[in-house]
C-alpha cells in the first residue's frame, strides 16, 4: 500500500516494503520502530541512527515531537488525499488550531500574547518534560487566541495550551 504522507506543507511518498524497510520518495529505508512502555514515546532506527519521539494521534492529525521540534503529520492511502483534494478544493482551510501538549510537562515561557500575529514556524510555547525543553512552533500564520496557560503551569498531554486563527 502507497501513502501520502505531509508534514507541513511537504508531501512524501510512502511504501511499506516489509516489517524493516520503507520506500520514501524512491529511496529505500532500514527501520525499526518500536513503543517504548506504555507511554506515547517511540524509538526509531533509521539507517542505524537512533531516534526517540514522542507520537500521537488527535482529529486524525500525528502529533511528533522530536529532537525538540513539533510536527503535525497527516497519512492518508493514494485513495483518500484523492478525495480530500477533489472536495476540498472549494473549502476555506483555516479555522482554529488548537496548540495541546504532546506530553506532560511543565511550560518554561510564553514568548506570544493574545492578540499577537504569528507567522508559520514562530515559538508558540516552550515545555519542558523529561529534562528536556521543547519549542513548539506554529504551524501556519495566524492571530494567538484563547491562551490557556503561563510560565510555570504543569500541563497534562493533550492539555490545550492555546489557539491560533488564521
Amino acid at each position: 500500500m502507497r501513502y501520502i504522507t505531509t508534514i507541513g506543507e511537504r508531501e512524501f511518498a510512502v511504501e511499506i516494503v516489509d516489517d524493516s524497510h520503507i520506500l520514501v520518495d524512491g529511496k529505500i529505508y532500514e527501520l525499526n520502530f518500536d513503543s517504548v512502555e506504555d507511554q506515547p514515546v517511540y524509538s526509531l532506527l533509521v539507517d542505524g541512527y537512533s531516534h526517540e519521539a514522542y507520537v500521537y494521534l488527535v482529529d486524525g492529525v500525528w502529533q511528533v515531537l522530536m529532537h525538540g521540534h513539533f510536527y503535525p503529520v497527516m497519512v492518508e492511502d493514494e485513495g483518500e488525499k484523492r478525495l480530500r483534494t477533489s472536495v476540498a478544493g472549494s473549502l476555506h482551510h483555516g479555522g482554529e488550531y488548537h496548540l495541546k501538549a504532546p506530553m506532560p510537562g511543565m511550560v518554561v515561557t510564553v514568548p506570544v500574547e493574545e492578540g499577537q500575529a504569528v507567522a508559520k514556524g514562530d515559538v508558540l510555547l516552550v515545555l519542558e518534560s523529561m529534562k528536556m525543553q521543547n519549542e513548539l512552533k506554529s504551524p501556519r500564520d495566524g492571530i494567538v487566541t484563547h491562551l490557556r496557560v503561563k510560565s510555570g503551569d504543569r500541563v497534562e498531554q493533550h492539555q490545550t495550551m492555546l489557539s491560533v486563527v488564521d
